[in-house]
């Protein structure tokens, strides 16, 4: 008998963020010959705008069977809360593990294997009770992982828990350059430790410090030191922007949890560079002074604006009328075709991964105001670092007077040309990178032929 062909056993984390990247990496692996099981919870398999969401042509040559999973709730339930996650953090694995066994029984001819977002905790347990190897994708910069990684050195130099108001230097940590610690990220700071966030964090890295091969939604030659330093305590590969590898966007994939409102007409009628882009993502929403404040600064400004904003309710009253003809309020869009589109100069963003990355590939200047997670650090690489974009404000404080000569000098003086110089360089690395003599496609490569090499073993 021949050796048993791959078989990847995949469960999504429920969040746009995330999904994204991991659906782009299930087509990725069915693209090497793998076998992709897909899952979904249930409640998300609700919310897509089709029932399956790898309903492609027969002779696509892909192996992939998209199912749900139930997360024990009713589809109605409020998942917003903290009660809902600590329930999820503490026995949805239980119910993970039960599929795993039945697919593995109902499938004897494949070689299976779990392939989980990091921030599942629950990858282990499962894997050591089906002797399956685990396959961990980080879809956040290697900078981020590297200092969640290294808790313990951060705590022995007094920086975790890391005081709140306190800005010293982090330069022990192997491949990361000095850095502020008013840039880590929010759950390693005295006030987020309380939180659940936190916790799952933790947990998260004390798992994937025992899985076997580590993916990360980045470029090697981006983040060099970082990963070098990586690996050589486990075995990284640098495999991103996973969701712009070839051919990926010859799949009619659903990879939206919205629908997706057309802004190209809208932006037709814009002169070329115009138009700033404004989106938090499907973070949730800033708080209403955050809103407001940034709604009055694009009143106040002369520019011309296309906002996304899925909860609109909190936009002062009357904001829509102001705006007119040069602003454009939409609840969901196609991010990637928005920030294509020659009208567009800038991007107002949050500074999530995946919208980072997505500017840096469209050559698109970045006006950043991270919220929570990842986001701080990730506007530190932005800002400091590439130097491919700048930030609205000192600190968390925003007001509409600065928002407002913010934009305005971003998008008609001479401070988004400067960064536009620098995106090119770093624009030509994510792209160089999926070339198919680039780094990336290289080490999605070996990995494959490792992957094999130790299910064959």
């Amino acid at each position: 008998m021949g050796e048993k062909m791959g078989h990847a056993i995949m469960v999504a984390l429920p969040y746009q963020g995330h999904i994204t990247p991991y659906t782009n990496l299930a087509i990725k692996l069915a693209s090497k010959g793998i076998v992709v099981t897909f899952v979904h919870l249930e409640f998300i398999h609700h919310k897509l705008p089709q029932p399956d969401p790898f309903s492609m042509p027969r002779d696509s040559g892909l192996d992939i069977r998209y199912t749900t999973i139930s997360d024990g709730f009713p589809l109605d339930h409020d998942r917003e809360d903290d009660n809902y996650w600590e329930s999820m953090f503490q026995h949805f694995w239980i119910r993970v593990d039960e599929f795993v066994g039945e697919l593995i029984r109902s499938e004897p001819d494949l070689a299976p294997f779990l392939v989980t977002d990091t921030l599942f905790t629950w990858q282990t347990p499962v894997a050591d009770r089906h002797n399956l190897l685990k396959v961990s994708f980080w879809t956040e910069p290697a900078l981020v992982f590297s200092l969640a990684y290294h808790v313990q050195l951060l705590r022995q130099n007094g920086h975790f828990p890391c005081k709140d108001h306190v800005e010293e230097e982090i330069d022990y940590v192997d491949g990361v350059k000095s850095m502020n610690t008013k840039d880590l990220m929010p759950y390693l700071k005295e006030s987020g430790t309380r939180s659940l966030v936190h916790r799952v964090e933790m947990k998260a890295f004390e798992e994937v410090k025992k899985a076997d091969f580590i993916l990360h939604n980045t470029v090697y030659e981006l983040e060099s030191e970082t990963l070098s330093a990586l690996n050589k305590i486990q075995r990284n590969y640098a495999v991103g922007p996973i969701s712009f590898s070839k051919n990926l966007s010859a799949y009619a994939v659903s990879r939206s949890l919205w629908s997706e409102s057309d802004c190209s007409e809208w932006l037709q009628s814009k002169p070329p560079g115009s138009v700033l882009y404004v989106s938090f993502g499907s973070f949730l929403q800033a708080s209403k002074h955050v809103v407001g404040e940034i709604a009055y600064g694009l009143v106040l400004s002369r520019v011309s604006f296309v906002w996304v904003m899925r909860e609109d309710a909190d936009l002062p009253s009357g904001f829509r009328d102001e705006i007119k003809e040069r602003g454009l309020v939409v609840p969901w869009c196609d991010q990637i075709r928005v920030l294509s589109n020659p009208a567009v100069g800038g991007f107002l963003t949050h500074c999530g991964w995946n919208s980072v990355l997505e500017s840096m590939w469209c050559g698109v200047p970045m006006i950043c105001y991270p919220l929570d997670y990842d986001q701080p650090t990730n506007r530190k690489l932005v800002v400091d670092d590439w130097k491919i974009g700048i930030n609205l404000c000192e600190g968390e404080c925003v007001e509409r007077e600065e928002v407002s000569e913010k934009t305005d000098e971003f998008m008609n003086g001479g401070v988004s040309e400067r960064l536009r110089q620098e995106l090119k360089k770093v624009g030509a690395k994510l792209h160089q990178a999926l070339e198919s003599d680039g780094s990336s496609e290289a080490n999605f490569d070996q990995f494959v032929k490792d992957l094999k090499a130790k299910l064959a073993g």
